[in-house]
């Protein structure tokens, strides 16, 4: 029977609803874009005004959409700032076995500055870098909230790197792939996993950070930027619970909307990098992803880009043909063209490093024996609360993290709201917290482990759910089939696979409890101040008095006792991982 017209038949009508979808999606996808530019042009507009280091912060509810949208800029641009760092940081590191101790010992200690440490070095710099503009200030913030989620990204690609297979990198260099095909084909998709669950982990440390970064004092100076984290300090302080509330919310839809417009896409994606011999029979979804597969506007980048992106190294050999040997790359002779230009910048840095102890030095005379003697007590009080909260967070974290990386169903209920709960920035609930630690009687000293707590615990969790989703599934299929034991499983399976990912999570976690240890050890509740012997402590004071000496030799301490860890700890646990703990092509 002919039809007259293709919609009298319903699967032509079905055919056609189809290819009316991707125009839609272009629609959209064009009025994001458009959103963006209009976005930039304002922020461009306040950026380059006349400055104004302080401005009133409203309690009303209509204000709310203003400042959320100048937080979300902060935390995007520093956010790609520190993804464009740690992929270069991680790279240098990885593949340059002369600076590589050097550079992660580095790595460790600036991952546990707290930021209040780099506050005014940084704001000072950038404030003289840009007069007369706004985007001084905007710029030392950005640099602020940088610091809070750079460090565990470095640290998650470096791992990464290092924990490529043997015989994939000689594949490549028999194969002779250039830096440029190697890094795409190889190297980002083995750490595409970790890297998008460093990512999450890293938002919400900017969130964390956003409090500190966007209202501050500075000596005799202070600093009130238009956001959220004003918003939420400021409603803090005045005792508005109302606002509170309000401002804790509006942080929870956009962690919400992140979450599915962003995040869940890119987890979905990144699941086609598993190494895994088989495909798992649970793979995760997102429809936001499948929408935009749709998009021709997408589709209309250079193929080429997308195709070299996306196709592993190991789907290139299998299809390959090719049987001629070809010999390496004459990796000694790179390394001597490089051995000069390393040389030039070792003597830079030794120049700048020179200069900057001669200054510290004479910043150090003004430091009295009571107040170093205080010091060296802090910093023995700190560094246990530090341990205290790794060791309580990673008895949690590491079956709960687990159960969510096995379980896509799970991971899709529960990794949004653990996303939620480590986005929020946790200096908002600890008035909440100091006032049941002051009614119940109990002290800061005790109850700064449980608000370390919670700027630790995200680090590990997301890392192990970025392990255990990276282990195989052909593997767990194995161990089911075998009859694993569940202590079997745990010992031969689960924690070999999430070593290196567990690892990572336990020196960022670290690192965010130092980071913590400011809130934690000294806080403001109305017309009181709690506070607490320890480091965290004396930072935040000296931060206030502008006494910086002391904020100085603080720092030196911490920087002196992170060193210790590294090499007695974390150094030994990296080399057990790149050795043992590594799955073979």
């Amino acid at each position: 029977m002919k039809l007259d017209h293709p919609l009298q038949h319903p699967f032509a009508r079905s055919l056609v609803t189809v290819r009316t979808w991707p125009f839609v999606i272009d629609v959209g996808v064009a009025a994001c874009l458009l959103a963006i530019f209009f976005a930039i042009v304002h922020m461009g507009t306040y950026w380059m005004g006349t400055p104004i280091p302080v401005i009133p912060i409203s309690h009303s509810v209509s204000a709310l959409p203003v400042y959320a949208f100048y937080s979300i800029v902060r935390i995007g641009i520093a956010y790609l700032l520190s993804l464009a760092f740690a992929l270069s940081y991680g790279y240098i590191a990885a593949y340059n076995p002369r600076v590589e101790a050097w550079m992660i010992g580095l790595l460790d200690i600036l991952q546990s500055i707290p930021v209040l440490s780099f506050l005014p070095p940084v704001v000072l710099a950038m404030v003289a870098l840009v007069p007369g503009h706004q985007l001084g200030i905007e710029l030392g913030v950005i640099l602020l909230i940088f610091t809070g989620q750079v460090w565990n990204l470095a640290f998650s690609f470096y791992s990464s790197l290092k924990s490529i297979p043997k015989e994939m990198l000689e594949a490549s260099r028999i194969y002779r792939y250039s830096a440029w095909q190697r890094f795409w084909q190889l190297e980002m998709p083995n750490a595409a996993i970790g890297l998008v669950w460093n990512s999450i982990v890293s938002v919400a440390g900017g969130w964390f950070a956003l409090i500190a970064c966007e209202m501050f004092t500075m000596g005799d100076r202070n600093f009130q930027l238009p956001g959220l984290g004003s918003y939420l300090q400021t409603a803090t302080a005045s005792g508005d619970v109302k606002a509170l509330l309000a401002g804790i919310a509006v942080v929870i839809l956009i962690v919400v909307a992140t979450d599915q417009l962003l995040w869940r896409p890119l987890i979905a994606w990144s699941d086609k990098f598993k190494f895994e011999q088989v495909e798992s029979s649970d793979r995760v979804t997102s429809p936001i992803l499948e929408l935009l597969q749709r998009s021709t506007l997408l589709s209309s980048i250079p193929g080429r880009i997308w195709t070299s992106f996306e196709e592993p190294i190991y789907r290139r050999l299998s299809h390959s043909k090719s049987t001629r040997i070809i010999q390496p790359l004459d990796d000694d002779g790179i390394r001597r063209k490089n051995s000069f230009g390393l040389w030039i910048l070792g003597l830079v840095a030794l120049a700048i490093i020179g200069w900057g102890a001669s200054h510290a030095i004479v910043m150090l005379q003004g430091v009295t024996w009571p107040d170093f003697r205080l010091l060296l007590e802090g910093a023995g009080a700190t560094f246990l609360r530090v341990n205290a909260s790794l060791l309580i967070s990673a008895l949690w974290t590491i079956p709960v993290g687990v159960a969510i990386g096995f379980n896509p169903n799970l991971a899709r209920i529960v990794q949004p709201l653990a996303q939620v709960m480590a986005s929020v920035p946790a200096t908002a609930f600890f008035p909440i917290l100091l006032i049941g630690l002051v009614k119940i009687g109990g002290g800061l000293g005790i109850g700064s482990v449980a608000l370390m707590l919670l700027g630790t615990q995200w680090y590990i969790l997301f890392n192990v759910i970025a392990g255990a989703m990276s282990i195989p599934s052909d593997l767990r299929e194995a161990a089911s089939l075998y009859k694993f034991t569940r202590y079997q499983r745990w010992t031969t399976l689960i924690l070999p696979g999430i070593f290196p990912y567990l690892i990572t999570g336990m020196v960022t976690a670290s690192g965010g409890a130092w980071n913590a240890s400011v809130f934690a050890e000294y806080s403001h509740l109305g017309d009181k101040t709690l506070s607490t012997i320890g480091l965290g402590a004396q930072i935040d004071q000296a931060t206030d008095t502008g006494h910086f000496p002391i904020l100085l030799l603080a720092t030196i301490l911490i920087s002196l006792m992170v060193v210790s860890m590294n090499r007695l700890v974390w150094r030994r646990l990296y080399r057990l991982a790149e050795t043992k703990y590594k799955l073979l092509g």
